[in-house]
């Protein structure tokens, strides 16, 4: 199935909380999209992809060989990832060993190298271990690649987002250029396209969409509809 648009968002009482999985490519405004739908629902929202890019800068930082099995099972059993609430906004951060790395997971260092140590099986084992148990009690709003197909199978809602190449590079050049990082259009899009490849064709958990997801096409639509497309369904699915 595939939605363009959907209605505004209601106010209402949850009577059930669910588990909302969305995955999808890189750019198409899933951790956006995901944490606005938390904050609407009041639910919990988990980043995933955040999880990974933060074993990513631990690798990098210790310089840490994800080609030698032994260096990359003595990195994960030496970091620790958790996320905290900033008091003065509400904007969830990411901690890696007790200090705020938010900022710098989200640096272009990191998001070249962040598929290649994703697509490692231990890796991926450590992390869906830690998510499942963070959403276990449901009420949660998790993205990434594998959230409905591998750690929540069982997810109420499964929303498998894509837009254009393109747009996709464009909104993340934006994103960059708002931190101070001035790369070209075509080297983001390159990344991006290097980061679908590795994501789709890796051996652990690859990129898929999940046969009961529903998929969203944002390359035209905006963030108001994005939500309140994902809202409508979760309601649908909590009678």
């Amino acid at each position: 199935m595939r939605l363009k648009r959907k209605g505004g968002i209601n106010s209402f009482f949850l009577m059930k909380k669910i588990i909302i999985a969305i995955d999808g490519y890189s750019g198409c405004g899933k951790s956006t999209t995901a944490k606005a739908v938390a904050r609407a629902l009041g639910y919990t929202y988990l980043d995933s992809g955040a999880m990974y890019r933060a074993v990513t800068l631990y690798f990098l930082q210790h310089f840490i060989n994800p080609d030698v099995p032994k260096d990359v099972k003595r990195g994960l059993q030496s970091l620790d990832i958790s996320f905290h609430n900033d008091n003065s906004n509400g904007i969830q951060q990411v901690y890696l060993n007790g200090i705020n790395v938010e900022e710098e997971i989200r640096g272009m260092q990191v998001s070249s190298k962040v598929s290649e140590i994703s697509k490692l099986g231990e890796v991926r084992k450590a992390m869906v271990e830690k998510q499942r148990k963070l959403g276990k009690k449901k009420g949660i709003v998790m993205d990434g690649r594998d959230i409905g197909t591998v750690v929540f199978p069982e997810a109420e809602l499964k929303v498998f987002m894509t837009a254009d190449t393109t747009i996709r590079a464009e909104r993340r050049q934006k994103e960059l250029l708002e931190k101070g990082e001035m790369l070209s259009l075509n080297e983001v899009k390159e990344n991006l396209e290097r980061r679908d490849a590795i994501d789709t064709k890796r051996e652990v958990s690859p990129l898929l969409k999940a046969s009961d997801a529903i998929e969203m096409d944002t390359s035209y639509l905006d963030f108001e509809e994005q939500v309140s497309t994902i809202i409508e369904l979760a309601k649908e699915r909590m009678n």
